[in-house]
């Protein structure tokens, strides 16, 4: 009998047993996983090194990830020449990477997930890190859709859609609904409180009422700190999943974005979130609804969009274009 059998042979019996040990016969993931983080702080990597070794533990007896499925776990320190970080997302075959800070392309942006206060349930907040669009109700039009490719893609099969009341929620509603109206899969969720309504407000934050919550990125970075740290003063994020996978359309790499205040618990629970992502065949997922969004009008709706920007925004008189400037620095967030 070949070597090649042997194994196989082998590798059959080990799935069996540890599925009648842990009552869960999904194949193995193979999470292939790279933590990058910055060098701003000296004490910063060898903390973050302590924290994944304890995962590492916490793994062992996770049904949803074992241990050995774990099959790269490294630090990479981040030094000053962004041209060597995104050099990193191409040059090793890697599942999926946490780093805790990276300038996606436009049109990408990331999709928390929280767990609110009120009664302790998830929500996913689309969007917080990233830019959708330079259009701010384009990308929360943008938001919505990549918020129902996470959900979706984490195994809610109709994820409820709410949008946070912020400048833009209205004529954000209003093109969402023409997206419904021509056919695409979305499912409004009703505020709990007694105007309902599908525009959300802050209680519908703490309670979570929609599976998902659309909304500007910069809101929801600031939404992802709050509800992350706000046992423990802002210094430490104590809960949740971090900032979440970047989505866009055409996008493949599987970038969850985590803070310098991520805690073992969010970093954790981070990689549970991709390990789920994984699971869920989040870029098909991705594929499927960006189709189901063009069919229904999403290009024509953008289109007309932007005409209508452009229609406002066109000058009284003519403007000269300022003189260009070369830049040497810029300026990274996160």
């Amino acid at each position: 009998m070949g070597k090649g059998i042997e194994k196989i042979i082998a590798d059959t019996f080990l799935e069996m047993a540890e599925g009648l040990e842990t009552g869960s016969f999904v194949r193995d993931l193979k999470l292939r996983l790279q933590v990058w983080v910055l060098s701003m702080a000296k004490r910063l990597p060898l903390e973050l090194q302590l924290r994944l070794q304890e995962m590492e533990l916490m793994f062992t007896t996770s049904v949803l990830l074992r241990q050995r499925e774990l099959q790269l776990l490294r630090l990479v320190t981040m030094t000053k020449d962004m041209t060597r970080w995104m050099k990193c997302l191409h040059q090793e075959k890697l599942t999926v990477r946490l780093p805790c800070i990276i300038h996606f392309p436009i049109g990408v942006s990331t999709v928390g997930r929280a767990v609110t206060p009120g009664v302790g349930k998830e929500l996913f907040i689309a969007n917080t890190t990233g830019t959708s669009s330079t259009d701010r109700i384009e990308g929360m039009i943008k938001n919505a859709i990549y918020g129902i490719i996470t959900a979706k893609a984490c195994g809610i099969k109709e994820p409820t859609v709410g949008i946070l009341n912020v400048d833009g929620a209205r004529q954000t509603e209003k093109e969402l609904k023409r997206l419904q109206e021509g056919g695409y899969d979305i499912h409004f969720t009703e505020s709990s409180r007694s105007d309902g309504g599908c525009v959300m407000r802050g209680n519908d934050v703490l309670r979570a009422t929609p599976d998902i919550m659309v909304m500007d990125s910069l809101t929801g970075n600031v939404m992802s700190k709050m509800l992350s740290s706000f046992t423990t003063g802002g210094s430490y994020e104590a809960s949740g999943f971090g900032y979440g996978p970047g989505i866009g359309e055409g996008y493949k790499n599987l970038v969850m974005i985590i803070s310098r205040a991520s805690g073992t618990p969010v970093i954790a629970n981070a990689i549970r979130y991709a390990a789920e992502l994984v699971r869920g065949k989040v870029f098909d997922v991705a594929d499927a609804e960006f189709k189901a969004a063009k069919k229904a009008g999403l290009d024509k709706i953008l289109a007309e969009l932007k005409a209508s920007r452009e229609k406002s925004a066109a000058p009284s008189e003519d403007v000269k274009e300022p003189p260009k400037e070369i830049v040497t620095a810029q300026i990274p967030g996160c």
